[in-house]
């Protein structure tokens, strides 16, 4: 991955990332008052989900052709930087420890922000697999 492909991605994360923040607010305003923190915690990491995922797909173009493991990288960059906000914004901004920012990851209880994760990560191979964009190139197709 080279600096600009890593700049770009950069760029799009931090819409992600607006996005999400304007997606909990929603999950706190509309979402909970609506039908209970029990519902809202699960469907408001589904929505997040289809946006990182739609945000992929709607600015795929602006990373240009990679290899599997560009896309790969693009995704683990993702996952990195969503951590790192996580925890800086819990425990700076939010003031809260390290296990109510942990209590993020229980996906028992309703939280998807694993699935979040999860699907950050895969979004960028997914979305070249689907628009046939992969340069496989003396790699294996996925």
């Amino acid at each position: 991955m080279n600096i600009s492909l890593f700049l770009k991605t950069g760029v799009i994360w931090f819409l992600i990332a607006v996005l999400a923040v304007g997606n909990g607010v929603f999950r706190q305003s509309v979402l909970v008052p609506g039908i209970g923190h029990s519902l809202a915690l699960p469907l408001s990491g589904i929505i997040l989900s289809v946006i990182v995922f739609a945000v992929t797909c709607l600015f795929f173009s602006f990373f240009g052709k990679q290899t599997v493991l560009g896309y790969f990288l693009m995704g683990v960059q993702w996952v990195v930087m969503t951590l790192v906000f996580e925890f800086m914004l819990g425990h700076y901004l939010l003031e809260r420890s390290l296990s109510e920012i942990l209590q993020v990851f229980d996906i028992m209880n309703g939280d998807f922000f694993l699935v979040v994760l999860a699907v950050s990560l895969f979004s960028p191979l997914l979305a070249a697999k689907i628009k046939g964009a992969l340069d496989t190139e003396g790699q294996e197709d996925i």
